[in-house]
């Protein structure tokens, strides 16, 4: 491994999140057309299962990841448990995410109960933001993504239509 691939090991090691190629490359000092060059060296390099990580791309990002071949040791080792989500949470993250920007009021209505409270634990998660404007309007956020491990929302399964109205506001 070169010396410049244990930089970028560190820094997605400490980050402990999905760090951009921006950031990596300000780290390394080099363009970030370079670090993405060596971000695929150092993923191929990790892909083997060696040593026991993998670089995942999620959120518009790079993170590490415990490799597959690890999983069920790490999971016997620790018993993690993903972040527990109410299925109120669930229902308003699902409508946010397929209907963003959406306000409250379209969320109330598919719903057809309030969900301010519902909001604003998903807004204190960092799973979803508002904008500055009246009435605000929710989206979700990159760690949305990263929980959900996708690269973009365009990875999100397709619905059925279900004959909603269009909620985007």
């Amino acid at each position: 491994m070169s010396s410049e691939e244990a930089v970028l090991l560190a820094i997605l090691f400490a980050a402990g999140r999905a760090v951009t190629s921006k950031e990596l490359a300000r780290g390394l000092g080099k363009p970030e057309v370079e670090a993405e060059r060596l971000l695929d060296r150092l993923a191929q390099k990790l892909a083997d299962g060696h040593l026991g990580v993998a670089v995942e791309r999620v959120a518009g990002g790079a993170r590490l990841v415990v490799h597959p071949d690890h999983l069920k040791a790490v999971r016997r080792a620790l018993k993690p448990r993903p972040p527990r989500l109410s299925q109120a949470a669930l229902e308003v993250l699902a409508i946010v995410a397929y209907h963003q920007p959406v306000t409250k009021a379209a969320i109330d209505a598919t719903r057809g109960r309030d969900s301010a409270a519902v909001i604003e634990g998903l807004l204190e998660r960092g799973l979803i933001a508002a904008d500055g404007h009246r009435p605000r309007r929710f989206r979700t956020t990159d760690r949305f993504l990263e929980l959900f491990g996708l690269k973009t929302l365009e990875e999100l399964p397709p619905i059925p239509d279900a004959g909603l109205p269009e909620l985007r506001g």
